[in-house]
């Protein structure tokens, strides 16, 4: 009875020590849960504040019709889209965006991508280079439309300075429909190069340099160089800066604002710039934020199909 007993608790007491073992490592994990969610506390907070409230707000107000001080008066459920969707202006407004997107993002990648190319060797004088390069990411949005505005000056600008130094006549830069989105364009292109080079700059710079000598060895050419070997192996950081310039060129709003204000003739009136219009000059709310909701669903959609298609061809080291 006794070596029955004594044997049973043999083999009671790893079971126990088994159970307090996994007690214990539920207690750890519990606490490292609550550690984490603590530290997220204030990213959480803020994401609820400033994203999730402000996005639910918007999906409410695009159901309803408000008065002129803002205030909600009806509910009119999908009417506010069906209105946005017959609206012709709508539609100019996707077409100039898109014309914006097209002339900024292939040429500020482009310009980077030669200018990082030009810079990342380790040779004298090149931080000089790379610290001017860069140096436009300082400068805010409204600063930068100021300092552009006085360039595009028709009288007194720099601009028509230099073409009339050269027997060229006056452009009316921002109130010629001809020119005013490329005017936007060239300042867009260069407030946002200094981003653009940075990443890329980063990216060539953390291409191993034997890569580069075993080329030089081999007597490769620039083309070849550069588009069959290093291209390929920069593809994540072209990736990323693609993804980055589509989503900041659809807000963009600032240039707008200052240099144009969507003029002339509509010319340069993004969607963005619409929105503003509705919701905080004519006080229409409703139909503000149902625009804001279409163009968060399409950015939400260019950005899931670059994540399908092309992330496919992004070479990862």
């Amino acid at each position: 009875m006794e070596t029955s007993r004594s044997a049973w608790g043999a083999k009671a007491r790893p079971q126990t020590a088994a159970g307090a073992a996994r007690s214990g490592g539920r207690a750890i994990r519990w606490k490292e849960e609550l550690a984490a969610y603590t530290f997220l506390a204030p990213s959480l907070l803020l994401f609820v504040a400033f994203v999730f409230y402000p996005m639910a707000q918007s999906m409410y107000l695009s159901l309803h019709v408000t008065d002129p001080q803002g205030r909600i008066a009806q509910f009119v459920g999908l009417e506010n889209y069906a209105s946005l969707f017959a609206s012709p202006l709508f539609y100019s407004g996707l077409r100039v965006t898109g014309q914006f997107i097209l002339y900024t993002v292939p040429t500020t990648i482009a310009i980077g991508l030669l200018l990082a190319m030009l810079t990342h060797r380790a040779l004298p004088g090149m931080r000089w280079f790379r610290f001017v390069f860069s140096l436009p990411v300082a400068i805010s949005v409204g600063t930068a439309a100021v300092i552009w505005l006085l360039l595009f000056h028709p009288s007194v600008g720099m601009l028509n300075y230099f073409l009339g130094e050269l027997g060229v006549a006056p452009i009316f830069w921002l109130s010629d429909p001809k020119w005013a989105m490329i005017s936007v364009s060239i300042m867009t292109v260069w407030m946002n190069l200094g981003f653009v080079y940075i990443v890329l700059l980063g990216g060539l710079n953390g291409i191993a340099e034997d890569i580069f000598d075993s080329l030089s060895v081999d007597g490769a050419g620039p083309l070849r160089k550069y588009g069959q070997i290093v291209l390929p192996l920069l593809s994540p950081s072209l990736f990323f800066i693609t993804i980055v310039s589509i989503i900041g060129s659809f807000q963009a709003f600032g240039q707008f604002h200052i240099l144009t204000k969507g003029g002339p003739m509509n010319q340069t009136n993004v969607v963005v710039y619409q929105i503003y219009q509705d919701a905080f000059v004519n006080f229409r709310f409703g139909t503000g934020s149902a625009q804001a909701l279409v163009l968060f669903a399409i950015l939400l959609v260019l950005t899931i199909v670059q994540f399908v298609f092309v992330e496919k061809k992004v070479h990862y080291q």
